[in-house]
This record gives structure tokens, C-alpha cells and sequence, in this order.
């Protein structure tokens, strides 16, 4: 049953007008559709919404992430944006190289991490073949 189901991710803001801009100022992403308290993002392969919630996360961990091709580009593109990734022992420009991958997704990953304007803690990956 749910094998066959899509999957779409929730993330939680305190201040949904503020989210919606920096999503779309940060990462130039403009909703698909919304609702009262909510906003929905498609991607190529993937949805997310924002909404509108009492509860928040503690940023301690991916909610989601960006799989893209030039994991270089993609974060000097984010920071000419204003975007401010996270720094972690291990990295090296904002990027960390982690050892290990699921098979059918490579032999290593590169990862890069920021916030949003609630907290939430954002990835981007690149598959290493």
C-alpha cells in the first residue's frame, strides 16, 4: 500500500509570509500552489510545503535536501544569494565529502548544509559515482 504511495515532505514555520520570501529570495523557489496556513513546492522529482505551525523543529538535523549534479555551483550560487551554510569539522568550503552511500545512489556522497529563516536545517547532496 504505501510502497506505491508518493511521498512528500511537511516543514514547519512560526512565520509563514517570512518563510515564503526567503524561499523565494534565498533559494528562488516560488510555490505551486497554496492554502490557507500552507504553500507547496514541486520540484523535478519531489514535493514539499511549507505551513504554518505552532510546533518547530530544533535544527538539529536534515528535514530536506537537494539532490543536484554540482554540489560547487549549486552552494557558490546560494551564498551569492545570501545563503549562509553551516560549518562542520570536515568541511571545506561548506562542503563535506561522507564516506559511503546507498549502492544504487554511488560509492560516497558531498554534502552542504543551511538554514531557513524558521530553523530548519536544509541539504544539498551530490552523489560521487
Amino acid at each position: 500500500m504505501l510502497r506505491d504511495a508518493r511521498v512528500e515532505a511537511r516543514i514547519p514555520t512560526q512565520d509563514l509570509p517570512r518563510a515564503r520570501r526567503w524561499y523565494a529570495e534565498k533559494l528562488g523557489l516560488e510555490p505551486v500552489e497554496e492554502r490557507e496556513g500552507g504553500l507547496r513546492y514541486e520540484g523535478a522529482a519531489g514535493v514539499f510545503c511549507l505551513f504554518a505551525s505552532a510546533g518547530r523543529s530544533d535544527g538539529s538535523f536534515t528535514q530536506l535536501a537537494f539532490y543536484v549534479d554540482d554540489i560547487e555551483a549549486a552552494v557558490a550560487r546560494l551564498r551569492a544569494r545570501g545563503v549562509v551554510f553551516e560549518e562542520y569539522e570536515g568541511c571545506v568550503g561548506g562542503i563535506m565529502d561522507i564516506a559511503g552511500n546507498y549502492p544504487s545512489k554511488g560509492r560516497a556522497e558531498r554534502g552542504a548544509w543551511f538554514r531557513d529563516s524558521e530553523g530548519n536545517m536544509i541539504g544539498l547532496g551530490q552523489a560521487v559515482p
